[in-house]
């Protein structure tokens, strides 16, 4: 009778560490079958972020880059996410757009989100990138590792002003129409005056964009000096240069470095 209780107890544990083998192996299966099946899936994530050397006739994916991540990424918020009542087909869909302070669109997980306009990096129209500054849209026309455009901005000039006289610090008093000393009637002496005018103008401005990290500088010769130093062969023949050969061969250093340095961007397909 022991021997026969003893029996029934061994076959119950067998019987419980085949269950427990059993349960572990069918989640191992499981786990492999998971990974054999999102294997392919893998792959074609790849092959979409394949990266290509930029030339010119690369185009970027068309719709609105919300920050300078997206345009490293070739990642917009395509058209056909976008909330509007502007056709999609029409050439102006994107001046259009920007007619609205807001702009409505549905992310990645299906969800509507809304963006100030004047926060939006910019977009693309036919494959060619447009930055926004000033609450404007300029075409970004040299594309590399270094970028180059031209901005249409406006930029204010303070003076003082004075019923009784002007007062420009930079202008001497002995050649300007506008200076009285001590006008009559006049309580500022040297027609110095607290009253201030901005004046707006209008210019054309160059700039430069890092492609590795979106910052954006004036196109001068200490921000091309700063560039090219990330190239310390170009940087050292540039800074050998007389000031004035300086000025004439940024643009063809600039070009340089692009070509020693090219700019790689997940390709569009």
């Amino acid at each position: 009778m022991v021997i026969f209780v003893f029996m029934v107890q061994y076959l119950k544990r067998v019987n419980k560490t085949y269950a427990i083998m059993k349960s572990a192996l069918s989640t191992i299966n499981v786990f492999i079958v998971l990974v054999i099946l999102s294997f392919p899936l893998n792959l074609r994530g790849q092959e979409e972020q394949a990266m290509v050397k930029y030339t010119p006739d690369f185009r970027f994916r068309d719709g609105i880059y919300l920050n300078f991540d997206q345009v490293r990424l070739n990642d917009p918020v395509p058209k056909a996410k976008i909330l509007t009542s502007a056709d999609y087909n029409d050439k102006e869909f994107f001046k259009d757009l920007f007619e609205n302070d807001k702009i409505y669109f549905y992310d990645s997980m299906g969800l509507r989100q809304e963006v100030d306009k004047n926060n939006i990096w910019g977009y693309a129209r036919n494959g060619i990138l447009y930055i926004q500054l000033q609450g404007n849209f300029s075409r970004i026309t040299f594309v590399g590792s270094i970028s180059h455009f031209v901005a249409d901005i406006i930029s204010y000039d303070s003076r003082h002003n004075s019923p009784y006289g002007y007062y420009d610090p930079y202008y001497s008093p002995f050649y300007s129409p506008y200076y009285y000393p001590y006008s009559y009637g006049s309580y500022y002496p040297y027609g110095y005056s607290p009253y201030r005018q901005n004046t707006a103008r209008s210019e054309i401005k160059q700039y430069l964009i890092d492609f590795e990290s979106g910052k954006m500088m004036e196109f001068d010769l200490e921000s091309t000096e700063l560039f090219l130093m990330r190239d310390g062969e170009l940087y050292e023949e540039f800074v050998q240069l007389p000031r004035k050969k300086k000025k004439e061969m940024m643009f063809v250093f600039i070009r340089r470095f692009n070509e020693k340095n090219p700019l790689y961007i997940p390709e569009n397909k």
